[in-house]
């Protein structure tokens, strides 16, 4: 079995369009949530919505990335997807040393290209308007594995996992799997989602689960969740590889734990959120006690927080207090099949730079939750070992369990 270790990192997100930019923004706490616009295509307004804010990406314009046919072809979830990935495997230069066919693009979204569906829709039931004939490939929700495998000339194994809010996990620690076992020689995988559409911010409303102010996970006055986009990417290859050609080594890889609740298809569980985690640990080898950092799914709704808690203290019994959690959803939102992967890649960041990133925007936590949040300021500590928790609906969870390297 091959020890597997990022070697690449790319991301478009709302606190930044490039990892210079994430990382400054993970560690000073600057929140890329803010207003959402007015959308003047769609058939009714945004006064009567229960929220007004979400994290949107900012300053970012397709034109200035991709050649107009593949800007014009694709939704604005792809663009995010091809820049993410081109700026990882840019860093790792994977393409320069690895045969094509050798090389994995696993992705995760969970909602397709939203915004080219609903114009489209919109146009048709309000208009009786024909339907552009690029719409099924702009909303194809694996138009984003696609169109990375043509930019990079790659032919490996390629796919899409949609597996709402846990999609770029699982889509993680698939690849992980795939590199670890000699399957493929290395991976680019992620997650890439751009929902934030007047049909989908509608539907999010109904639910009464998105916060009217702003998402504070973990806090004793939080009242929901803030939908995102954006897209993380990294590069997986073998320890051995990464050390033979001197690459950057950002952390390892080291296990990957998932489950269902086979409950209830939005109430979480607290067993099926520890099992995942348990099995994370199982699969790296190691014991509970070497865990010393949570990068925490904590969306800041009522539900899924006191039950993500529950399911540490299952998880790691009375050690469960010690350990440091941090959700970073207060800075980026919650992109759903996006979110896993920006997560992992903001664990991966504070594992090199032995750093863990506060949970912004909470000052008093949840005496129900009995947690160690880490607020204010970034913590340093340099964790044994990270997990990185992804709990979607459906009760479907993916943990990855990562190490400092």
């Amino acid at each position: 079995m091959n020890r597997v270790v990022v070697t690449g990192l790319g991301c478009i997100t709302p606190i930044g369009n490039s990892i210079a930019d994430f990382r400054v923004s993970l560690f000073n706490g600057t929140t890329g949530i803010a207003p959402f616009p007015h959308y003047p295509e769609a058939p009714g307004d945004t006064q009567g919505f229960r929220f007004t804010q979400s994290a949107a990406v900012k300053n970012f314009d397709a034109r200035e990335h991709l050649d107009s046919g593949i800007a014009v072809a694709t939704d604005r979830t792809t663009h995010f997807a091809i820049v993410a990935a081109r700026q990882a495997a840019l860093e790792s230069q994977l393409t320069a040393h690895y045969a094509p066919e050798k090389i994995a693009i696993i992705v995760g979204c969970a909602c397709g290209g939203r915004q080219a569906e609903e114009t489209e829709t919109i146009k048709l039931y309000t208009q009786n308007s024909r339907v552009h004939p690029l719409t099924v490939i702009r909303t194809m929700a694996s138009a984003g594995a696609s169109n990375i495998s043509i930019e990079q000339k790659i032919t490996g194994p390629t796919l899409n996992i949609s597996t709402a809010c846990s999609s770029g996990t699982h889509a993680i620690g698939l690849a992980f799997q795939m590199v670890r076992s000699g399957m493929v020689d290395a991976a680019i995988t992620g997650g890439h989602e751009a929902p934030l559409t007047f049909g989908f911010l509608r539907a999010w409303d109904s639910m009464r689960v998105v916060s009217p102010t702003q998402c504070r996970p973990f806090s004793a006055d939080r009242d929901g969740m803030t939908l995102g986009e954006g897209a993380a990417m990294i590069t997986l290859e073998t320890l051995a590889s990464a050390q033979a050609r001197n690459a950057t080594i950002y952390a390892e890889i080291v296990g990957f734990g998932f489950s269902a609740d086979a409950g209830h298809i939005t109430q979480p569980h607290a067993e099926g959120a520890a099992s995942a985690m348990r099995q994370a640990i199982a699969d790296a080898n190691a014991s509970p006690e070497e865990v010393g950092y949570i990068n925490a799914h904590g969306t800041g709704t009522q539900a899924n927080d006191i039950t993500e808690a529950a399911a540490i203290h299952q998880a790691f019994g009375p050690r469960a207090s010690q350990i440091p959690v941090s959700s970073t959803k207060s800075l980026h939102g919650h992109s759903i099949g996006a979110s896993g992967a920006i997560e992992a890649l903001a664990t991966i960041i504070a594992l090199k730079e032995n750093l863990l990133p506060a949970n912004t925007g909470v000052t008093q936590i949840d005496p129900a939750i009995h947690l160690d949040v880490i607020l204010g300021s970034p913590r340093s500590i340099t964790p044994r070992l990270a997990l990185s928790n992804s709990l979607a609906f459906g009760g479907l969870n993916a943990v990855l369990a990562m190490r400092p390297i």
